[in-house]
Formats: C-alpha cells, sequence, structure tokens
C-alpha cells in the first residue's frame, strides 16, 4: 500500500483495494494493525526521514524508493507501534527487503534500523531545526507552510494539540438513519455482539464506534441501512438546512453522498434531491449508498456544478459543500498533507467562489443555503463569505441554532476545531435571501 501511495493514490483507496483482496484472511485485529501502520507510516514521513538521516548513510530522499518505504514501515514500528517487540519489527523488515528482491540491502536494513534501537535505549533523538517553524514542522511531520499557518492562526500549545492529533488514528462515527432504526436498537444489536457504542452528545442521532471493529459491511444493521459511517462534525452540517418534506434540494458537490442522504432522512424521504457530481463514478457509490438505507428521493446528475443553469431558481434547499484542502481531516486521510500545497489551495479558494456564486442562482424566494467545508483554513471559509455578502447585499448569513452557538461560541459560524471540539474541522454557514427574510 505504501508502493501504491508513493505512485500516486490515495492512502484510502489503496487500503479498500488491498482489503478486497486479502481481508477475508484477516481478523479485525490484523485489519486494524494494518490501517495503523499503513496510515501511520504515510502521517509521519517527515521524522521517519529525519531518523533515517540521522542513522542511515545514505539521505531518505536519496534512498531507492522501495527500501525507503520499507524502512519506514520498520521505524514506524520501532517509535510508534509500541506492543510489536523491536527484535520483531527488525526482523520482519529485514525479511520483507529480501522478499521484495533488496536481499543485497538487508543488511543495511538492519544495520538502520538497529541503530535506531540503540538510541532508543540511550534516550538519544535526531537533533531537531533551531528555527521554530522548521523544529515544529520536523517533530510534528507536517510540510514547512501548513506549520507556519498554524502557528499563526493558533497559539503554540493549541497548534502542537492540533498536530498531534492529526497524526493519531480518529475516531468512527454512525450516523443512525432515523428511517430504519432508533439509536437504542443500534446500540443494542451492536451490544449483543460485545461492541458497545458510545453516545455523541453534539450529534443526537449518532453512536461513536470501539477502536478496531473490522470491517463494517459484516457489523450489525449494516445490511439493512440502519446507519452509515459519518463524523460528528459533518452530522451537523445536513440540518442548518431546515429541509421538509416536499422541498426541492440540490447538493452541489454530493459524492460520495454522506450529507446527501443524511438530508433524504431529515426529509422522510419525501421530495426531491438532486444530487450533482461531476464524477459518475462518485455518484456510482451515492446510489448504491442510498439502496442500502432504502431511499427513493434522490436523483443524481453528473455535472460541473459550475454551470446549472437548467437548476436556476428551483431549490428550496441548496448544499454547497464545498471542494476544498480539507485540512479538518488530516487524521482521516493520511497522505493530504503531503499532496496539498499553497499553490493547490489557491486554486480550491476560485473554485469555491465559482460555485458560491452558481448556488446563488440556484435558490429560489424563500430559500436557504447552506456553505459548508472541511478545512479550517480561513480563507476557505468566512472569508468567501464575507466576499459574497459584500458583492450580494440582497442576502444575509442567518444565525445557528442556539445548542450550536454555544458549542463553537459564534453566531453565525459554525467553525470546528479537533482540540476544540473533538471532532473533524468543519466550518459551515447559513445564507438567505434578505427580501425573503423581509416578508
Amino acid at each position: 500500500m505504501l508502493r501504491s501511495v508513493a505512485a500516486g493514490a490515495f492512502a484510502d483507496v489503496a487500503l479498500e483495494r488491498e482489503f478486497r483482496r486479502h481481508g477475508k484472511q484477516l481478523s479485525a485485529a490484523d485489519r486494524a494493525l494494518t490501517m495503523e501502520l499503513t496510515y501511520g507510516s504515510i502521517r509521519q514521513r517527515r521524522l521517519l526521514d529525519h531518523w533515517l538521516d540521522y542513522c542511515g548513510a545514505v539521505p531518505a530522499q536519496q534512498q531507492p524508493p522501495l527500501l525507503r518505504w520499507l524502512l519506514h514501515l520498520g521505524l514506524y514500528q520501532l517509535l510508534f507501534a509500541h506492543r510489536i517487540p523491536e527484535a520483531v519489527a527488525v526482523s520482519s523488515t529485514v525479511e520483507l527487503a529480501k522478499a521484495h528482491g533488496l536481499g543485497s540491502l538487508a543488511a543495511v536494513v538492519n544495520g538502520i534500523l538497529r541503530a535506531v534501537v540503540r538510541c532508543r535505549q540511550r534516550q538519544e533523538e535526531p537533533p531537531l531545526p533551531r528555527q521554530p517553524t522548521a523544529r515544529f514542522a520536523a517533530r510534528h511531520s507536517l510540510p514547512d507552510w501548513l506549520a507556519a499557518l498554524l502557528l499563526q492562526w493558533l497559539p503554540e500549545e493549541e497548534a502542537v494539540t492540533f498536530a498531534t492529533l492529526i497524526n493519531q488514528p480518529p475516531h468512527l462515527d454512525l450516523r443512525i438513519n432515523r428511517l430504519r432504526a432508533t439509536v437504542a436498537e443500534v446500540q443494542a444489536a451492536w451490544g449483543a455482539v460485545d461492541q458497545p457504542l458510545l453516545p455523541i452528545a453534539m450529534a443526537p442521532q449518532g453512536l461513536q464506534l470501539p477502536q478496531g471493529v473490522g470491517a463494517m459491511a459484516q457489523q450489525p444493521g449494516y445490511d439493512t441501512g440502519q446507519w452509515s459511517v459519518q463524523d460528528r462534525a459533518a452530522q451537523l452540517v445536513a440540518p442548518l438546512l431546515q429541509p421538509q418534506p416536499g422541498h426541492v434540494v440540490v447538493d452541489m458537490c454530493a459524492a460520495p453522498g454522506g450529507k446527501t442522504t443524511h438530508i433524504a432522512e431529515l426529509m422522510g424521504d419525501q421530495g426531491r434531491i438532486i444530487a450533482v457530481d461531476h464524477s459518475a463514478g462518485r455518484l456510482g457509490r451515492l446510489q448504491r449508498n442510498a439502496r442500502r438505507l432504502g431511499l427513493r428521493s434522490i436523483q443524481t446528475r453528473c455535472a460541473d456544478a459550475r454551470a446549472l443553469p437548467h437548476l436556476h431558481g428551483c431549490a428550496d434547499r441548496v448544499l454547497l459543500d464545498a471542494p476544498c484542502s480539507g485540512l479538518g481531516t488530516l487524521a482521516r486521510h493520511a497522505c493530504a498533507r503531503w499532496r496539498l500545497s499553497p499553490e493547490a489551495i489557491a486554486k480550491l479558494q476560485v473554485l469555491q467562489r465559482q460555485l458560491l456564486n452558481e448556488a446563488l442562482q440556484l435558490v429560489r424566494p424563500g430559500g436557504r443555503l447552506v456553505y459548508a467545508t472541511c478545512t479550517v483554513h480561513p480563507s476557505e471559509n468566512q472569508t468567501q463569505i464575507n466576499v459574497l455578502l459584500s458583492q450580494h447585499p440582497q442576502w444575509r448569513q442567518c444565525p445557528l441554532p442556539e445548542e450550536l452557538q454555544q458549542l463553537c461560541g459564534h453566531g453565525t459560524q459554525l467553525q470546528l476545531w479537533p482540540q476544540r471540539h473533538g471532532c473533524d474541522g468543519f466550518f459551515a454557514v447559513v445564507l438567505e435571501p434578505v427580501i425573503a427574510i423581509r416578508k
């Protein structure tokens, strides 16, 4: 999987593909360990390279790629997977080198990893850079640009907590399909197989999963559509639309459909939800999930959401869950920090503005628009809304429900942070036409 990610694959896609091939041979504990070693080796890439530079004769960036990934796997076990004996981590990595055609370098693998073991025994670590931003970036395995932004946005103590959390496996939450089951019924079903689910204060229809749960498709209630996997922060977005039975709702960037299906559940599956996305493959995933959940109100359209003239003025509700940098979900997307760049984020901001301008055209008088992202970058969030409202004074930003104001400490913008709220980083605002409000 590390080789696939290095070749350009997304980590979650590579993991899903390999689990389809080999998952039946793995216990739930082995699946969990596989995920930890894969995602952990990717998240900690910079720090692992720092150790390779310190203990090896050849800098990490100059190592043959396959050797580098094998060393990362061994190093991650030595530095972070403390329940794996050091001797096992070293010997298994050496055997992997031999099995993958690197037998001539097996002694190098053994030497580097044993040097790390000796450093650990002496409580010796590679010296970090003196410059504060570079030091922070190396310690927490971040690209320099992201480390600089975090230290700009947050007090140093909070930035450290944020960086620590995005380097840990995230919790998993369920959203209960109210049309198929109650929260209590799902808790009872999972409790019957010794997997207790915990309630989530901020998400009344949510339950937190235990660690190492295994293949989700094999869990109670999956086949009957009683639940979906969705982080508690994401569960707060669809209710902001206040969708009602019979409404026409446009979800502009819908796939893979977590919020789309949530909207359908909130509407009692009565009405019409037009789920737009530019990816036919991802829309297919949405359709399969809607069928599993027993939802019939969702219609999919493969299209560029920046140009939907045939939908102008037709929607009671519009959700724009915009493409974004995903800086609030870095714990969930291990390779994202290495794929992103300031230039890529700037391009996303242009796309967000185009989508927002089109979204305004879709809302009929008296309607409502929700703009949401899974990032903590101010330029993708409130700054976008400020620019939009300055150009369209006939729209206004609406107050959040009181319980969300108390949660995030703000009257009109939902901005959640992992280190403050114990969930993914998320942003959302509600917009309505001023004319409709005055009526």
